[in-house]
């Protein structure tokens, strides 16, 4: 009998997982408004998230069992989950570059409590 555990396309991990995302790009407009002088700001605000968002949504892995399957440009598995990694902890550099240190270190233990349960899309990416 071959029991898998596949949680990383679970529906709740799958919605854990939108939550980092949409946090990761709120976490960016922080910094920007916290660290980046006006009138930038105002500018960077929005189109550092804006461009991070696209680049999540357009670099993917043809056949992601996570996502439509569909993808802009076809990347990697490796290449993928490097994007990945460094949006999930970047989004806690900018919260501590942003002096939201306690906040950062609280982000960093959900994004790594995350990677933990999702080990088998990092093997997933990581043979594609």
């Amino acid at each position: 009998m071959n029991v898998t555990l596949a949680l990383a396309n679970n529906d709740a991990v799958l919605a854990i997982r939108f939550l980092l995302e949409l946090v990761s790009l709120l976490c960016l407009a922080v910094w920007s408004w916290r660290k980046v002088p006006s009138p930038w700001r105002w500018l960077l605000v929005v189109a550092l998230p804006v461009a991070v968002g696209w680049a999540w949504g357009s670099f993917a892995v043809p056949n992601d069992p996570s996502r439509s399957g569909e993808s802009d440009i076809h990347t990697p598995g490796p290449v993928r989950l490097l994007l990945e990694l460094t949006v999930f902890f970047g989004a806690v550099a900018a919260l501590n570059f942003a002096g939201l240190r306690r906040a950062a270190r609280r982000l960093l233990v959900i994004m790594v409590g995350y990677q933990a349960l999702a080990y088998d899309r990092i093997g997933w990416l990581l043979s594609h």
